[in-house]
């Protein structure tokens, strides 16, 4: 059974990337508590090629913001589900749900489920 992953593009203000490492930081900690096998955030470094879309368009990431893109890895589509429900209800995930200042738009964030491909 090939494994399953969560993708996710994040435009992010710049001046908002520690304190979205601090997020990023706890959610990895719960979602690995929880059996997601992987959990990486990658802040944008070399975004912007020349005859290629960009990450910076995709996005539609401002002159003051950067992208963040992000995944996560589980067994299976249904280990994702089950997962992603007890993340949702741990009490570490609260505070962050709860927040009216996230250090990023929610409505921006691009997310998307996946099933491998290539291993």
């Amino acid at each position: 059974m090939s494994q399953y992953v969560d993708g996710f593009v994040i435009p992010v203000p710049k001046a908002n990337i520690e304190d979205y490492r601090k997020l990023a930081e706890l959610a990895r900690q719960v979602w690995l508590d929880h059996g997601a096998l992987d959990y990486r955030e990658c802040v944008g470094d070399d975004l912007d090629q020349d005859k290629t879309a960009t990450f910076t368009a995709a996005a539609g990431a401002q002159p003051d913001e950067t992208v963040v893109f992000a995944w996560i890895v589980y067994e299976s589509r249904e280990r994702r589900d089950a997962i992603n429900a007890a993340v949702m209800e741990d009490p570490r995930m609260k505070p962050m749900m709860d927040s009216p200042s996230m250090p990023f738009d929610c409505n921006r964030m691009v997310f998307g489920g996946f099933t491998t491909l290539v291993s």
